[in-house]
């Protein structure tokens, strides 16, 4: 028997459906974040509640660090100015999910790169500015030499981060038992710490310098000298924008290549006269570079204009010249002995 067509209602109903499907897939595959941030006026940058050279306003309500400059270099690069933006303060919990949602454009916040968080969460990592390893603070008067001593020791963590997992791996992997106390935010754990609720603190070991100088006496407490982890701290943007993603990922390899090649803020106009063909690419003297990017041939000069190169950030914020006087070390170019290299701009 031959069967009867739907009723127009029903094809109606279906066509319809049809339409938003397709009107949603498109909107999808026409998501411009640059041309957002462009039409804004600003670029909206997801960074830390406040951790010492990476994110936290000074005493004049300016925000200061590692991240905040690359965010500054984002929008530098895009309108020549790093005051065009607005930073939004995400804890560990919320900020996938800010992201996620479009509710900033760019999170920069002393995130780890990991498979889940990228597969898992519909979210790219755009290249490690900073590597970092977890691990532990104690009290001197403990006496302890090691993390192998902690047995049995109760130990201050953030929740919902990377913290948690690496602790427990670290404890099972040396058959050692524990009691891990959790807490919502960074500040909470480092105020817990202080007041003897825990014998130990643990976290990133770049966020152990600077959770230290928040003690009632930052003198009396060690870091550890185990590293437990592999911590990438990269920035992250959302999947389905393939433009947004090489410009933050460019972004941060112009940082990179400019302290390789010596281009400075101080002398970035002067090397625009250099005869060296990397640098003049570099700077937009000779091609444009800038275009597939949706930027100007000088977008890796304004960069650098406004916040120096990838050595000028690291030192400002985090090195010699910072409180937190950490050294290089990993974070050094492949030409010092760290791990650090860029695709070149040709």
């Amino acid at each position: 028997m031959r069967k009867s067509a739907p009723p127009p209602r029903i094809l109606a109903a279906i066509g319809f459906a049809v339409f938003l499907v397709a009107a949603f897939a498109a909107r999808a595959v026409r998501a411009d974040t640059l041309d957002d941030v462009r039409q804004r006026g600003a670029l909206i940058c997801g960074v830390n509640i406040g951790l010492a050279g990476f994110g936290l306003p000074d005493d004049r309500g300016t925000w200061r660090g590692f991240d905040i400059d690359y965010c500054r270099a984002v929008a530098a690069a895009i309108f020549d100015d790093p005051e065009k933006i607005k930073f939004i303060p995400l804890s560990g919990k919320d900020r996938f999910t800010a992201l996620q949602s479009g509710e900033v454009d760019l999170l920069s916040r002393n995130t780890t790169w990991t498979q889940s968080r990228e597969a898992g969460q519909g979210l790219l990592f755009t290249g490690i500015n900073y590597y970092d390893g977890q691990g532990f603070m104690v009290p001197k008067r403990l006496g302890l030499a090691s993390a192998k001593q902690l047995a049995g020791a109760s130990i201050c963590a953030q929740q919902g981060t990377t913290t948690e997992l690496n602790l427990a791996d670290y404890f099972r992997s040396h058959g050692m038992k524990f009691e891990a106390v959790v807490f919502a935010s960074a500040d909470e754990a480092i105020k817990a710490y202080d007041s003897g609720r825990c014998d130990a603190f643990t976290t990133d070991g770049s966020a152990l310098y600077s959770q230290r100088l928040k003690l009632t006496r930052p003198e009396d407490h060690v870091v550890l000298p185990e590293t437990i982890s592999k911590e990438p701290f990269s920035p992250a943007v959302r999947q389905g924008d393939d433009r947004w993603f090489n410009l933050v990922k460019w972004t941060h390899f112009a940082l990179l290549d400019a302290e390789e090649l010596g281009v400075t803020a101080a002398n970035v106009e002067a090397m625009k006269g250099s005869d060296n063909p990397e640098i003049r690419r570099l700077l937009g003297v000779e091609g444009d570079y800038g275009a597939g990017l949706g930027l100007t041939p000088d977008w890796a000069a304004r960069i650098v204009r406004a916040v120096g190169n990838y050595g000028e950030i690291f030192e400002r914020n985090l090195g010699k010249d910072s409180a937190l006087k950490i050294p290089r070390g990993l974070n050094a170019l492949w030409t010092g002995g760290g791990l650090h290299y860029a695709p070149p701009v040709r």
